[in-house]
């Protein structure tokens, strides 16, 4: 069976790898592209790298869903079902990604990007979703009944898809918390014997490794809205359908701490650094309103040289999501 599963991963790691560099040239020439804003010459890239990486994640799963089918005739109808509603969540929410890197630049505002991502949440509000009885810290057990698959849910859905978009803006940083963010989930979820939905969380997590290749510095291509969003609703659903919302929550402690940080300039503040010609990046306020501009702050504070670059902001912060990784599996 692992072998197996091996061939699933590689098939959504082909089929990213070999997509990808068609897709970049598409989107160029489709002027789908934005610029670098990290780098001196503010070089114009394409964008909506989410295209390629959901293709090699439904490669990879569909494949899966069929040798579990047709080859060990072991597919239950449960799991069929939640599958393919996990499936009808990641399109949909690559479709609000995709309309939100095309028109996000002249009429999609955040309030629309909020309530169209509610609206991926349907396939796992119709089939009620996941446990209603939840553990809350200092109270114990609460059964939340139907508010937790009428409200809950979507707001779950909603708030990791947009969320996760919160840190982002250097090359390969949302690509490498999404390998981290996964593959913590999936080894959870392995170990408490839902094997499916490891093998779900895997399929991405191979399919954006492929996708990183091209995605690192210097990137060529960036990962768009059509990225963050399905990484965003495929770690809501692993949360909702493996009952793992409190791992999830501490594997968003980046991102709640980010919240935080752009509350304090309005939510108007950029994550985005002062490039210099050297490469080197300085803070654009006085005051730090991301977890990217602490990055840069603290690494200037400790590195010989003083001088940071986005590699080093990319890797402090994927280090970071690795530690909250171990805390999880611990």
């Amino acid at each position: 069976m692992e072998s197996i599963l091996i061939i699933c991963f590689a098939v959504s790691f082909l089929i990213t790898l070999f997509i990808t560099p068609y897709w970049a040239n598409y989107a160029r020439k489709a002027n789908l592209a934005v610029r670098d804003m990290n780098k001196a010459n503010k070089p114009i890239v394409p964008t909506a790298g989410g295209v390629p990486v959901i293709a090699g994640f439904l490669f990879g799963l569909l494949f899966y869903i069929a040798l579990k089918t047709f080859i060990f005739k072991n597919l239950t109808n449960a799991t069929a079902v939640n599958l393919f509603a996990i499936l009808c969540v990641i399109l949909i929410s690559c479709s609000i990604g995709f309309l939100d890197d095309v028109l996000g630049r002249i009429s999609l505002r955040k309030s629309h990007r909020i309530i169209l991502c509610l609206i991926a949440a349907i396939p796992l509000v119709a089939l009620n979703s996941g446990k209603s009885m939840m553990s809350i810290p200092f109270i114990g057990m609460v059964d939340f009944g139907v508010i937790y698959p009428l409200i809950l849910i979507p707001l779950g859905v909603s708030g990791a898809a947009n969320g996760f978009d919160m840190i982002g803006g250097y090359n390969g940083l949302q690509t490498g918390l999404g390998i981290i963010i996964l593959s913590a989930l999936g080894i959870l979820t392995w170990m408490h014997g839902s094997g499916w939905l490891a093998v779900v969380c895997f399929c991405m997590v191979f399919a954006l490794i492929a996708f990183l290749m091209f995605n690192k510095y210097p990137a060529k291509v960036l990962d768009g809205n059509t990225l963050s969003y399905i990484v965003g609703a495929l770690i809501a659903c692993i949360a909702i359908v493996g009952n793992t919302e409190k791992a999830a929550l501490i594997l968003f402690i980046p991102y709640f701490i980010e919240l935080l940080l752009k509350a304090r300039g309005g939510m108007r503040k950029e994550s985005f650094a002062v490039p210099n010609k050297d490469g080197s990046l300085d803070v654009p306020y006085q005051k730090i309103y991301g977890l990217e501009h602490a990055a840069i702050a603290l690494l200037k504070k400790i590195k010989p040289s003083h001088k940071v670059h986005e590699k080093d902001v990319t890797s402090s912060l994927i280090f970071l999501e690795v530690i909250f990784a171990i805390a999880v599996l611990i």
